[in-house]
């Protein structure tokens, strides 16, 4: 589908759908009421047989009204006014674009984007209806047979474009269309990763992406590192997990250099666990197959790259994802073994299902060392206990640096990709002590006590030196059978508001 931005009159649309919001109270937008008195009070007398209440969601479309030039109107129901934020902004959004697939229509307008946002401009708009928009009609077909595939709605819908007030909000409306589909394109990415199963989607077929990636966009430079090098490195953490697994590991760099020369790069270090069966503490049968989502941290590394690459961004940053598999197998790890990271700090095994840790040690400590970042994030589906902290609405941030902190909140905040900080305190350092080793890699105190925080508190072991921040996306990035390319968003936009307030090269 094409995508567009423009300013015009709704009347005078020639397309399939002209979409336009009516709020509770039967109050109808500006372009709603521009359409009513020219098809002399149509939508009123709908909203006066109580087919459209306005409430936030709701859609009635209506055919060939009187004074327009478009093939439908659409209604979309906008909730209270005085309520409407940017939640209900997206909600509308998203019930439009549900609705425009259940129609013929191959073309439309919406001045939904006209809305007022309270804090918020067109180019937010447009972005976020974008954003909306490419959730909805978002397939995977992939792994369907040919004459499945043939089966398959087709998708009538072929230019969408969002209109903005006035000629002079167009360059603004443009900003964020293409914002809105660069994002959009990283999160299918992600989601398009996510969904391959663990028989297709293994540590090297995510080596390939990366070439393939380099390959669609000059400024990405691609290199893996493999199981020798990783050994010469000293990676005895990561190695440790994919012994169990007959598939090499594969520690996959994506370079983005693109801002100033001598400028640090932002470091992205996602988890690439493409199939995690716990190892030897081995999973509950119980949808064990959604454990091909635990890559999804490294699956939006993938996708941040490739949106930053669509939008050009002025900025340095290097993607790192370490992918392995969790596998049982008579040289997997073993709970009580003790493995060297390159770190050099020793961590007893007591858990083997708690290795997504263990793989970003290393990958971590191979980012300090290697590109001595300006920040470092990382993004894993770490612990199943950020789930019951949070859910599946908010991603569980902790950092050992506020202002890093403050602004992926904002980001989040801003973008509708959200996290919610949980403590980094010394406190919890007891907590993984070992009787052997360095560090255990679960708690060996309070067992069942702030799981996510361990888990961050392990990591920090290796990024006392950076600036950094953990992403605990085991509740967002992915929810029953379908993932959500999350934090995707998040990133892009933390890293769009880093490269505004960079010098020009």
């Amino acid at each position: 589908m094409e995508y567009f931005v423009k300013s015009g009159n709704p009347e005078k649309q020639r397309v399939a759908c002209v979409v336009v919001g009516i709020f509770e109270r039967r109050s109808p937008s500006e372009a709603a009421n521009v359409i009513d008195k020219g098809s002399d009070g149509v939508i009123a007398s709908v909203m006066r047989r109580g087919d459209m209440d306005g409430k936030l969601g709701t859609t009635v479309i209506l055919h060939n009204v009187p004074g327009t030039f478009a093939d439908r109107v659409m209604l979309v129901g906008l909730g209270r006014e005085r309520s409407f934020d940017e939640t209900a902004f997206r909600k509308a959004s998203t019930a439009a674009a549900r609705a425009l697939r259940t129609t013929g229509a191959i073309d439309a307008v919406s001045y939904l984007t006209h809305i007022p946002v309270k804090g918020r401009d067109f180019q937010w708009n447009v972005a976020q209806a974008v954003l909306a928009t490419t959730d909805v009609y978002y397939r995977f077909d992939e792994c369907r047979g040919a004459k499945a595939r043939e089966a398959l709605p087709v998708q009538k819908l072929e230019r969408y474009t969002f209109d903005v007030p006035r000629r002079f909000d167009l360059p603004a409306g443009e900003k964020g269309l293409n914002e809105g589909l660069a994002i959009a394109a990283g999160v299918s990415l992600a989601k398009d990763l996510g969904h391959l199963p663990g028989n297709i989607c293994t540590p090297t077929y995510l080596a390939e992406q990366a070439k393939k990636l380099a390959a669609s966009y000059t400024p990405i430079k691609t290199k893996i590192l493999e199981k020798a090098d990783m050994e010469k490195l000293g990676m005895g953490a990561l190695l440790s997990v994919s012994r169990g697994s007959r598939q090499p590991p594969k520690l996959i760099v994506m370079e983005y250099m693109k801002g100033r020369k001598n400028e640090k790069p932002i470091a992205l270090v996602g988890k690439g666990l493409t199939f995690d069966a716990g190892g030897i503490s081995i999973k509950p049968a119980a949808a064990m197959d959604e454990m091909k989502f635990d890559m999804m941290g490294g699956a939006s590394v993938f996708g941040t790259m490739k949106a930053i690459a669509e939008l050009k961004l002025p900025i340095n940053v290097v993607g790192i994802v370490p992918a392995s598999e969790n596998l049982p197998d008579g040289d997997a790890n073993k709970p009580g073994d003790i493995v060297t990271s390159m770190a050099g700090i020793t961590i007893e095994v007591l858990n083997t299902d708690a290795e997504g840790r263990l793989i970003l040690c290393d990958a971590l400590t191979y980012a300090e060392q290697t590109y001595q970042p300006s920040f470092c994030i990382d993004m894993a589906t770490l612990t199943g206990a950020v789930i019951i902290a949070l859910g599946s609405v908010a991603s569980g941030l902790m950092t050992n640096h506020p202002a890093l902190g403050r602004a992926l909140l904002g980001a989040g905040e801003q973008v509708g990709d959200r996290a919610w900080e949980l403590p980094l305190w010394p406190e919890y350092d007891g907590n993984i002590a070992s009787e052997h080793a360095d560090i255990a890699n679960i708690a060996t105190k309070g067992a069942r006590e702030a799981g996510t925080i361990i888990g961050a508190t392990f990591l920090h072991r290796f990024t006392k030196n950076m600036k950094w921040a953990h992403l605990d996306v085991a509740g967002t990035a992915s929810i029953g059978k379908r993932a959500t390319g999350r934090p995707v968003p998040m990133l892009v936009q933390y890293l769009i508001n880093q490269a505004a307030r960079r010098p020009a090269r």
